[in-house]
């Protein structure tokens, strides 16, 4: 029989196929509706054969509630920038731990010359008790002799996580899921497709989503197009306007069973400046046709006068869907001081027909708002402080490419438990909103030509791995989800927790433990270790329990 070793690895670890994974106690916890996940890492110590099969066999009480997933390695050229800091787990191109794909013809591959590993999640489910569960991981041979076993805890705490209130959105990109199952924009595999994709996002915690009434103008190289999506119809006769709701409707009907609560409007003008309206479409005399793009001022006599038919129909629109409360507007992305006139402008052609929505947009430059330019700012994770000294109600952040130094991000190559401590940073500031432009953009930068993602994770060379998406395309319209998705979902769990304790013992005794025996945390400086991480859970668990059993 093989000799093999194997071992429980934590979630916040990845597991290199060259590097030994650090082993931990084997001991997971978490609340009634919250899902927790670990790792099953193996190597086979003897020298030939070089490699063979095995199953991973699971003896549990809970073994109904456990999803088993192989980690597969991802090439990775671009890691980071050279002036990165060192909270890294590597800066040099390589395979990378990151997509969790489903286990297929029942087995796994043992090599004697690197790891492979299992992902196991305990999915939350309200069928089973409180208490201790003990899991029973076992490496089989393909006859079914026991080749190594080791065996988990998982702690079910008698206590539920609050709803989230956090508003997070990842910016969806629809034409990635035609260019990906090379199917038409609004086709019924569109749709299906869509759907299970929305419904992934939903479960990990984005609540959010980024609704196409025209065409994105994101990533979008000047004077270019990206595939029309556009969920508004629009015709024009006789020089007047008229507007079809129908997509719109199906669109938000959709997004509503998959789990999402946010509607965020594409923007109204170009990323980047507001000099242009973005790519809209039209039957005009019964030929469909662009109407207005990068040919078009953004505050041209022609697309503000479009702005006034389009934009009541819109809202009348969403009212009648009832959504007004949990729709989100854009003028336009990452505005700088060189744009605020654009800006200004732009902002005061629609602002008339979106009282009572919020806007909001990306930005980075706290003048911006004091200017009074834009009210509702969400600055990047890396320039918020001034923001924050400001005492803005209802503040987001946000972080993309540019955040690859000392704060928060989830690139391939960055350590899980980095990823993860964005929740308690969100905590600690009462952030209301978090912005990522990627869940699942699989472009080249500025949409000038689709990339494989499984070949090519950074844009062919655009933006750090991973940057780009946190969702893979799979099988049968479905989404493969990362490591760094479910190290994001882990941070949504742990700032609901936080929520809780702040509900049960107050706000100053749940910082006290937050910052205890650390520097106070801040998005540029926070406890780097794991063990922080997971030692705050277990003793913010324990105070839960605590105060739900006097109660």
């Amino acid at each position: 029989m093989m000799n093999v070793k194997l071992l429980l690895v934590s979630s916040l670890e990845k597991i290199f196929p060259d590097e030994e994974p650090r082993a931990f106690d084997g001991r997971v916890e978490g609340l009634l509706n919250e899902s927790v996940s670990f790792q099953a890492a193996w190597k086979t110590l003897d020298e030939l054969p070089a490699r063979d099969y095995v199953r991973l066999h699971i003896v549990s009480p809970v073994e109904k509630h456990l999803h088993v997933r192989r980690v597969r390695y991802v090439p990775v050229l671009f890691p980071t920038f050279p002036d990165a800091d060192d909270n890294y787990l590597r800066k040099t191109p390589g395979l990378y731990p990151d997509a969790l794909t489903e286990v297929e013809f029942d087995r796994f591959r043992s090599w004697s010359n690197h790891w492979e590993a299992a992902w196991i999640t305990i999915e939350s489910g309200e069928d089973f008790p409180a208490g201790e569960y003990p899991i029973e991981i076992i490496l089989e041979d393909m006859d079914g002799n026991r080749l190594a076993s080791q065996t988990a805890v998982y702690r079910r705490i008698d206590a539920r996580l609050p709803a989230q209130t956090l508003i997070r959105t990842q910016w969806f990109h629809c034409d990635a899921l035609c260019d990906s199952y090379r199917t038409e924009m609004f086709s019924e595999d569109f749709w299906t497709a869509c759907e299970n994709f929305v419904r992934t996002a939903a479960k990990r915690g984005i609540n959010c989503i980024l609704t196409p009434i025209h065409t994105p103008p994101l990533d979008t190289r000047v004077g270019g197009e990206r595939r029309t999506c556009q969920l508004v119809d629009i015709e024009i006769k006789d020089g007047a306007y008229s507007f079809g709701f129908e997509k719109l409707r199906r669109w938000v009907e959709m997004c509503r069973r998959a789990g999402m609560e946010y509607f965020e409007m594409a923007h109204l003008f170009t990323q980047w400046g507001a000099e242009h309206a973005p790519k809209i479409v039209a039957r005009v005399n019964g030929e469909e046709k662009r109407i207005f793009g990068w040919d078009t001022d953004a505050t041209g006599e022609d697309y503000v006068r479009f702005l006034q038919s389009y934009l009541p129909a819109l809202t009348a629109e969403l009212d009648n869907l009832g959504v007004r409360e949990r729709t989100l507007f854009h003028i336009s992305d990452e505005p700088g001081p060189a744009h605020l006139d654009n800006y200004m402008k732009a902002r005061c052609a629609v602002k008339p027909y979106l009282e009572g929505f919020t806007i909001m947009d990306a930005l980075s430059d706290v003048n911006l708002y004091r200017s009074g330019a834009v009210e509702h700012p969400v600055p990047s994770s890396n320039h918020i402080r001034p923001f924050l000294e400001e005492n803005i109600p209802g503040l987001w952040t946000y972080y993309c490419i540019s955040q690859y130094k000392d704060v928060s991000n989830a690139f391939v190559a960055m350590p899980s438990a980095r990823t993860r401590i964005l929740g308690v940073q969100l905590y600690k500031y009462r952030i209301a909103g978090f912005l990522q432009w990627g869940y699942n953009f699989y472009n080249a930068q500025f949409s000038e030509y689709t990339v494989n993602p499984f070949l090519t994770t950074d844009g062919d060379g655009f933006s750090p791995a991973g940057d780009c998406y946190i969702v893979y395309p799979g099988k049968n319209l479905m989404p493969i989800e990362t490591i760094r998705l479910m190290s994001m979902d882990e941070a949504m769990n742990d700032l609901r927790a936080l929520n809780l304790l702040e509900q049960l013992r107050g706000r100053d005794f749940t910082m006290k433990l937050v910052e205890a025996d650390v520097a106070p945390i801040e998005f540029d400086r926070y406890p780097i270790a794991p063990s922080y991480l997971t030692s705050l859970r277990q003793r913010v668990n324990a105070e839960i329990e605590k105060a739900t059993t006097r109660g």
